[in-house]
Parts: structure tokens; sequence; C-alpha cells
């Protein structure tokens, strides 16, 4: 690749509906990668979007259509308001992540709404969305896309996990890329919480006053996806199907459930890293803030889980969606088949001119 300067805007939403994360980005090719964040912002979502995005799984073809189209133009809006608003005059493209609805890589398709034409259309600036579409037509998982960003961008790291709707870590193996999803986190905790009308368990706090459920933890740790060597991602229909209907059969008081589950949790964690050796792992996502989890999962290992200053734990996924645009534009592969079990590395995204 030519040496090659580009700024963008990188966007992103998660499963755990925290927000639409909103990054300005100088991203740089000289002999190697480099990033800088020059601004950023975190808009939330209001009831009707929240309820809206749930609900969404459920919904029929033409009302999920209608949702696509509308979530596109909140998106577009949002941006554009962005960029007003910080007088953002330097701009080469915008790269959308979109909300997943549907990730069932199994049978072969993926969702994430947020109507890329209407990104263009309304911000007049070309825009790269649906990355992932294309890994699954090539046999693929379409997830994680995180670790092309994790190889190029912080490598100086042994492991990289994100603590998010669902836990995925990466790391370079034999020379190769290694990446997955290890189990859901935010988007379970964040359900039982929301039972006590918080949104989530500010620092473990409620999750730390609990008992572990013995015979709950060991039904999640016996589930046969953890023993699954193959390329793997977990989308919500996990959640729904399996995890939520085991955990509600137990009938226990909610900062149980929050207890027992951030023990599956950082035991999962730890039975996919080298727990024996002082490596490092840079810790990103909104579960970087909560200290129990983080503590819970570093009594198991010696490896030390470095938690970042605030603008890596919180635009890094949009940091590294607008990464994934960058290597789109310059035709460079940004999808591995190492991580998602595709046929082969390929250059992922849909491009939009306004």
């Amino acid at each position: 690749m030519k040496n090659t300067t580009k700024y963008i805007i990188g966007v992103m939403s998660g499963t755990s509906l925290d927000g639409i994360d909103i990054a300005y980005i100088k991203i740089s090719y000289n002999n190697g990668y480099f990033f800088e964040i020059l601004n950023h912002t975190t808009i939330s979502y209001s009831t009707y979007w929240k309820t809206t995005l749930k609900e969404g799984f459920h919904f029929s073809g033409e009302k999920l259509t209608k949702l696509n189209a509308d979530y596109g133009v909140h998106l577009g809006n949002t941006i554009l308001n962005f960029i007003t608003k910080n007088k953002i005059e330097n701009l080469d493209f915008i790269a959308s992540h979109g909300h997943t609805i549907y990730h069932n890589p199994n049978k072969n398709y993926t969702l994430q709404i947020g109507n890329g034409p209407q990104i263009a259309a309304i911000t007049g600036v070309k825009t790269i969305c649906d990355f992932r579409i294309q890994d699954i037509a090539l046999g693929g998982q379409g997830a994680p896309l995180v670790p092309i960003g994790d190889e190029l961008l912080f490598s100086e790291y042994d492991y990289c996990l994100n603590l998010g709707g669902f836990v995925n870590i990466s790391f370079n193996k034999n020379g190769q890329r290694i990446a997955f999803d290890i189990c859901p986190v935010n988007i379970v905790l964040n359900h039982y919480v929301s039972q006590l009308n918080f949104e989530y368990d500010n620092e473990g706090a409620i999750a730390s006053t609990g008992n572990i459920d013995k015979g709950l933890l060991k039904e999640l740790n016996d589930l046969p996806f953890y023993n699954d060597t193959k390329p793997k991602s977990l989308g919500y229909e996990f959640i729904v199907e399996t995890i939520f209907p085991m955990i509600d059969k137990f009938n226990l008081e909610i900062n149980d459930v929050l207890r027992t589950f951030v023990e599956h949790v950082a035991m999962q964690i730890v039975k996919k890293i080298d727990s024996n050796s002082e490596k490092t792992m840079l810790v990103a996502g909104g579960g970087a803030y909560n200290t129990f989890l983080i503590n819970r999962i570093q009594s198991y290992t010696k490896t030390q889980l470095i938690i970042p200053e605030d603008t890596i734990i919180n635009y890094k996924e949009a940091l590294v969606f607008a990464f994934l645009g960058f290597l789109k534009d310059e035709n460079v592969n940004n999808c591995l088949k190492s991580v998602t079990g595709a046929s082969k590395n390929h250059c992922s995204g849909i491009v939009f001119n306004p």
C-alpha cells in the first residue's frame, strides 16, 4: 500500500444498546498503520429506539424493512449533527457497522440495519457499511471483524478482549490471528439488572452482593457451544433460545443471577487463554468498567489485564470499523479467514456514494 492518510467517521451500535458510538479518526499508513481519535461522542438511545431495536428481532418482513430505512435516517441525522457540531470539514468517508438484528451464520444469514444509502444521502458523504454479509457468503461466520484492527493497530498486546454485549477475544497463534466470541456478557447482565430499574450494574456492585448458584453455573459452563473449536460467533438468538430460559428456570434473586453469570463469564474467558503465563491482555468495551467482573477474571489468571484510557475502552469498535473502511477504500483485505472460517481472506464492505 502507498503512504496515505484518511479522515473517517466510524460508527458503532452494539447489541447491549448503550447508544451510537461516533468517532472522528485520522488513520494513516506509512510502513505501518497509525491512528488518532480526534473527536468522539456516544448518543444514548431514546426509550423509543431502545425498545424498537430490541423488538426488531420479532418484526415482520415489512415492518423490519421500514425499521431499516427509519434507522438509517436516524443514523444519518445523528452523524450529520456530529459533523455540524464539531465543524468537521476534512472527511473522506463514513464507515458504519449498523445495528445487528439477526446473526445466524450457520443458516447463512446476518442483518445489520441502518440503511447505507440513507446515511450517504443525508450527510452528503461516501458511506461504507455491510461489512459482514460477504464473509458469510464465503462460508465464514461474518464475525468477529475487530481482530484485523487488533492485529494491525494493537499488536503490542498478547490478547485483545472486548467486553460488550458479547465477549470476544483475539490473539496471534502460530503466525495467524485467531478470534472468536466466547460468551454473552453485558446483554445478559443488563437484561436482569433492568428488572431492578437500572440500565447496568455499576462497577458490578449488585453482582458482588449475590451468591453463586452452583447448579446454574454448571449448566451454563456445560453448554456445547463452549467446547466447539471451529470458528464461531454468537447472536441474540442464542440468548433468547438458550441463556434466558436456562437462567429463568432457577427462579433466583437478581443479585444471585448476576453473581453467577459474572463467575461464568470469568471462567469461560480464562479457559481460552494461557492463564499460567504473565502475558498482557487489552480490555475494551463497557464491561471494562465492571470492576467486579475484571477482578474475578484477574483472580483466575497470571495474565495482566490492561485497562486503557476511556477513549479506547469506549470507541475501540468505532475505531476498528473506521479502519475496516480504510482498508476497503484501499482495496486491501479486511476480513481474515483464520478468524471467521471463510474460504479466503477478502475485502469486505459495500460503498454508497451520495
